[in-house]
């Protein structure tokens, strides 16, 4: 408590936290606020932040905290004349020959084997410890002063892993992610926070020390990699080497970090987390930056961006379909003696409808739970899956056969004859370019119509074509626009589109023809499904 500060010893403490952190206290209308310095800093200076008799003393030299050396120190002049450390216990304690007492008074230090139990048992509990001492040493470069040290105390510090963290561990692990923790807390720390997290389940998981890890070859990390869960006491060096690792095996790998030394890492990853608190640096060497330092942040990012590649998917798959479709009615036409099936300005229209509006259409579908559970992609896995081109070709497949039986059977090869499609047509003297021009009318409205329908079939692999209809609904009102606009086009089109209204019939039977890609690609769904059961 605050009330442990009040003694000579709780003084020479608050002046050791005050002048060696980056971390600073700001008073503005009565308001104590900590700003500045890592997590770290901003802790330990907010146990003391409330204090407003700090010592009179001014800081000549500093070195920073880095997770190389993991200790920072400050040379101070005034009230007293000395350096101040703080690091990790094993480096400050083995250089401690002295302790202060209550009363600020230097003594004789043994109770190394008391102190460090003490420490390992608030590890155990996932608590991180800093040392803080004093000696008259002045700094020199980057390294430890020398000399004899005096022992301030110690302060532990606990974690608290997030409600929320928790579950996004165990969703990003059950996307098939390997989360590992890269921590710079000593191994006892990192083992509890990890199980609290979730982390280390069995005791095939593997936790190893950065010492530890170092004396691996490459070769050994690759054996071990898939069953690590936790590097303690890690250097910035650490994360650079397991991500070249795990790509020299071919996976993709998220690297998080917040400190300068992490860029490295952090670039050289396929995807660098910077948080939102860490450096500049860090933040320019990264490709996302996690506003709220939460690891459910990066679960959130995980299901968006399969979202974001799932609807891509969805997209190709429409627009291949689209294109095929229409290339090999405008190449198997002319053999047949049928020219221009489809107009250039209806063409046009046809790739407004494949390119534009689906891309507005299929952009908008909702973040789904069950993506999270896919596996994740292979580095070399094409964009086209299996599935897709099942969907494809039967979509490309069944509108061409069905377009070949409503211009031959609707009489638009004169020498072949009409049949079941041209009684179905009104006939006309007036041909437009040879052509009657509701029966090309109709197979405008037929080419559009059967891709409205078999827009329903692509937005889900569900038998279901309506799940979750309503969490996108862009989709509804772009199909809608183009249904309407297509209808509107049929009937004031004229020469420009080829296009001279139909009747009731004629609509029912386009309509009934275009809506049969559904129950078609139903059935391919269903023995898809059965196939990839077995």
């Amino acid at each position: 408590s605050i009330e442990d500060t009040k003694t000579e010893l709780g003084k020479l403490l608050t002046m050791s936290i005050y002048n060696n952190t980056s971390a600073v206290v700001s008073r503005e209308d009565n308001v104590v606020k900590v700003i500045g310095g890592n997590a770290t800093d901003r802790a330990v200076m907010n146990y003391v932040a409330v204090k407003t008799d700090a010592a009179n003393v001014t800081r000549v030299r500093s070195i920073l905290f880095n997770s190389k050396n993991k200790f920072s120190a400050s040379q101070i002049i005034g009230d007293y004349n000395m350096t101040l450390i703080k690091g990790a216990p094993e480096i400050v304690l083995s250089k401690c020959k002295y302790y202060y007492d209550e009363n600020g008074q230097a003594q004789p230090f043994s109770g190394f084997d008391k102190l460090n139990a003490k420490i390992d048992e608030m590890a155990g509990r996932a608590i991180r410890v800093l040392a803080f001492a004093t000696c008259k040493e002045e700094i020199e470069g980057e390294n430890l002063p020398g000399g004899e040290w005096t022992l301030v105390g110690v302060i532990g510090i606990r974690d608290d892993v997030r409600p929320d963290a928790i579950p996004a561990i165990t969703q990003v692990q059950s996307a098939g992610v390997q989360v590992v923790m890269i921590t710079g807390d000593r191994k006892e720390t990192a083992v509890a926070i990890s199980k609290e997290a979730g982390l280390i389940k069995d005791d095939s998981d593997i936790i190893l020390t950065s010492d530890e890890l170092a004396k691996l070859s490459d070769d050994e990390v690759k054996e071990k990699l898939k069953d690590i869960r936790v590097i303690a006491r890690a250097l910035p060096s650490d994360k650079s080497r397991l991500v070249r690792i795990a790509q020299s095996l071919d996976l993709v790998v998220g690297m998080t970090g917040d400190g300068v030394n992490d860029s490295p890492a952090l670039k050289a990853a396929d995807v660098g987390f910077a948080m939102g608190s860490g450096t500049e640096v860090a933040k320019e060497a990264s490709e996302v930056i996690i506003m709220d330092d939460n690891f459910s942040s990066i679960d959130k990012a995980i299901l968006y961006g399969r979202t974001i590649y799932n609807s891509i998917r969805k997209f190709i798959m429409f627009q291949l379909t689209i294109n095929l479709a229409a290339v090999l009615v405008s190449l198997v036409c002319p053999i047949l003696g049928i020219m221009e099936p489809l107009t250039i300005t209806q063409i046009l229209w046809i790739n407004l409808v494949m390119d534009t509006l689906a891309a507005l259409a299929f952009g908008g579908e909702p973040a789904l739970k069950r993506y999270m559970l896919e596996k994740p992609k292979r580095r070399d896995e094409g964009i086209i899956s299996p599935y897709m081109w099942s969907s494809i070709i039967v979509g490309m497949v069944f509108t061409f056969v069905l377009g070949m039986f409503f211009l031959l059977s609707g009489g638009a090869h004169s020498s072949i004859g009409g049949g079941f499609v041209e009684n179905i047509f009104r006939s006309t003297e007036n041909l437009v370019d040879g052509k009657n021009p509701y029966l090309f009318t109709g197979f405008f409205a037929f080419f559009i119509f059967v891709y409205v329908f078999y827009a329903f079939n692509v937005r889900t692999e569900k038998i279901n074509l309506f799940e979750n209809i309503t969490a996108n609904k862009g989709f509804l009102y772009i199909i809608a626009l183009i249904a309407v606009v297509q209808v509107g086009m049929v009937y004031f089109g004229g020469v420009i589109l080829r296009s001279f209204g139909l009747s009731i019939n004629e609509w029912f039977f386009v309509i009934g023809l275009a809506v049969l890609v559904i129950p078609i690609d139903l059935i391919r769904k269903a023995i898809w499904k059965g196939v990839a059961a077995k």
